[in-house]
């Protein structure tokens, strides 16, 4: 009886075992009752009873191991967190493009632009009309835009975000400091070089007094944070409807350090954004007094920036999703 108390099993397999052992048919006291009529009368009583107990015995410690192994797993459950996925699965990475609209957002941050956004499908007098673009401007013709409806008025995607520009002025007074990131759509081929719709961020900024020399400061601010404070930038007069005077910036080329190489064509600067002072037929056309308000306007490709910091050479990759291409960014930051 001593041997059955000292049982013990630390699993079910081996409580098993040691019912197999003890009670089975062919197990050690099924055997002894086997043996029991071999017995001398006079001892029957006596050993009959021996046996029972230890029967009894040995079904309550086999009771009593299955319950301590229960009592176990129930606590090992009560551990278990069942809102994990039954797999562990692999961890993601951001997309470069989202790495650097973010740096994007932490520069112009840090000077106290904020945030602001608007609809992709727009009317042309957001996307156009407002922006003193005039009526007969290429922009507008069907292998630039991209229409919905052309009756009662034009219904587009819109192919710049400088529409969130003009509807944040025509609802905000002056001073107005903001950067409007999104997704813009151009009629185009779709090439290594050029693609249906593409993500710019844009920045505007109205008040009193203010000049282009606070743009250019503000530009090679910004020019520094991103490509390192050694960056040099240089502004070319340029053209754009909705500014006035407009400019091209250029930074000295980050891979050859000015000097000339293929990726800036031996020139030694890369063109960047465009910028420039809103004009003003903009101001007036959004409801502010461009008598007493000047204000300055840029805008930039996020794909053209993250050219320019990964050397990507096809627009393609950036929204084909391919795993082996977005898991080259895990280290980037």
């Amino acid at each position: 009886m001593a041997e059955i108390n000292a049982l013990t099993a630390a699993s079910a397999e081996e409580v098993e075992q040691i019912r197999i052992k003890y009670l089975s048919k062919k197990g050690a006291i099924p055997a002894m009752m086997n043996d029991f009529r071999s017995v001398p009368a006079e001892q029957k009583r006596e050993v009959g009873q021996k046996l029972n107990e230890l029967k009894t015995l040995a079904n309550e410690r086999l009771a009593a191991l299955r319950d301590t192994l229960a009592s176990q797993a129930e606590a090992a459950q009560a551990d278990i967190d069942l809102t994990r996925t039954a797999t562990p699965l692999p961890l993601g990475t951001r997309h470069p493009l989202s790495l650097v609209k973010n740096e994007i957002f932490r520069i112009f941050g840090s000077m106290g632009f904020t945030i602001a956004e608007g609809p992709e499908i727009e009317d042309d007098w957001h996307v156009f009309s407002s922006l003193n673009f005039p009526p007969d401007h290429p922009a507008r013709d069907m292998q630039d835009t991209f229409f919905i409806s052309r009756s009662p008025q034009d219904i587009l995607l819109r192919t710049h975000t400088s529409s969130v520009q003009t509807r944040t002025m025509e609802t905000q007074k002056p001073p107005i400091r903001i950067i409007c990131p999104g997704r813009v759509y151009r009629n185009e081929a779709i090439s290594a070089r050029a693609h249906c719709f593409f993500h710019q961020v844009e920045g505007l900024y109205i008040d009193r007094n203010v000049s282009f020399a606070d743009l250019k400061q503000c530009l090679l601010y910004f020019a520094r944070e991103m490509f390192g404070p050694d960056t040099r930038i240089r502004l070319r007069p340029s053209y754009f409807p909705f500014t006035e005077p407009s400019a091209e910036m250029d930074i000295s080329c980050h891979i050859c350090g000015g000097k000339g190489c293929p990726f800036c064509k031996g020139t030694g600067w890369v063109e960047i954004l465009g910028c420039g002072m809103v004009d003003p037929n903009v101001l007036e056309a959004c409801g502010i007094d461009s008598k007493e308000y000047t204000g300055y306007a840029f805008g930039m490709g996020i794909e053209r920036i993250t050219n320019l910091k990964y050397r990507v050479k096809d627009l393609r990759m950036f929204s084909e999703n391919d795993v082996r291409f977005l898991h080259q960014f895990d280290a980037a930051h």
